[in-house]
Order: C-alpha cells, then structure tokens, then sequence
C-alpha cells in the first residue's frame, strides 16, 4: 500500500497541484492582458463621444443630453467653417483685395471621422464586449465662479467592459479603484469635477 501511494498517488497530487500553481500564475496575467485590450477599444470609444460632444457644443453652446441627440447630431447636423482664400501673410494679395474669407456650411458626418472607414455611429451607444450596456453619459450646466459652465461626462463601467471575464479579478479591480478614490471603470469628462473633459486613463 505504502509503495502504490509513493509510485501513483503521490505523483498524481504533485502533478494536480503544480498545475493549480500555474493556473494561479496564469489567470491573473491572461485577466489583466485581455483587460487592456479591451480598454483599447473602449477608450476609443469614449474619445469618439468626446470628439462629437465638444463640435455639439460649438454648434449648440452647450453639450448633447442624450446620446440619440448626439447620434442625430453626427447623422444630420452641420457646422459652420471659414474657407480663406488666398493668404494673409501675402502682403500683394491683401493689398488688392484678393484675400477673401466665406463661411461655409457642412455636413458633420462629412467632416468627423471621414479617415475612419471602420466607424460605425450607431455602435457609439453600447459599451464593447458588454452584449448590449449602454454607455452612461449626462450633461449638466454648473455655476463655477458665478459662470455657468456646461459639464458632461460619459462612462463605461468595469462589470460592463469586462463582463464574462473572471468575475473574482472584476471584484479586486473595482475594490483596487475604490482605494484609490477612481471610478471603477472608463470615464471622459467629469460632471462634479470639471476637468477640460479629460479621460482618466489620460
């Protein structure tokens, strides 16, 4: 008997317990490298909600409230640019008056993104890999200085961005984020803390 555990058993235990070692090793760099992959893509994202937040305010004075506004803005809105021609550092041309400036109306969808041939504006509204969240985003205007400033921020929660993954890993994340006073997850912009609408991964 005593032989058997030593030749069989005994391997078998080693064996089983160096592979949970490994694993233990694994998990947590397997977790943290599809965690920024994934943090890639979502800060993209954000950036893009950003992109289009910051034109609707020069437009509009003020940001979109709803992402179906934002949408709508991409799909339909224009904004107004001013075509020079000729230069003004041309001293003959200014002298003649062959510097003119016109302002001229376009389309945003024909103006944002236009290198992008990837960009998809209906998918601005879900968070990746989520199956369907929604990102959350709301605009405030605030009186900062006796001024009232308009204030957006736009977010995507780590149990959003990383469902499906190891749930345990999610916990420690958001408890590491918690400690240090962050959100658990991807934000851009800030409506408590203006913030010349930063991402906090920046």
């Amino acid at each position: 008997m005593k032989k058997l555990l030593t030749i069989i058993i005994l391997p078998i235990i080693i064996l089983g317990l160096a592979f949970l070692i490994v694993r233990s090793i694994n998990q947590p760099v397997k977790f943290n490298k599809e965690k920024e992959a994934r943090k890639v893509v979502g800060i993209e994202r954000l950036k893009d909600i950003r992109t289009l937040q910051v034109t609707f305010k020069s437009v509009n004075g003020r940001y979109a409230p709803t992402m179906d506004s934002l949408i709508d803005f991409y799909k339909n809105g224009k904004m107004t640019i001013v075509k020079q021609i000729g230069s003004m550092d041309d001293s003959v041309a200014v002298a003649k008056k062959l510097v003119k400036r016109e302002n001229i109306d376009v389309a945003i969808k024909d103006t944002l993104f236009r290198g992008r041939p990837n960009f998809v504006i209906d998918s601005l509204r879900w968070i990746p890999f989520s199956g369907g969240d929604t990102v959350l985003m709301q605009t405030i205007i605030k009186t900062v200085s006796g001024v009232s400033v308009p204030l957006f921020e736009a977010n995507m929660p780590y149990n959003s961005l990383l469902k499906g993954m190891d749930r345990q890993l999610i916990i420690n994340l958001n408890a590491e984020q918690v400690d240090m006073g962050r959100y658990q997850g991807l934000q851009v912009g800030s409506v408590t803390n203006p913030n010349n609408n930063a991402g906090n991964w920046e």
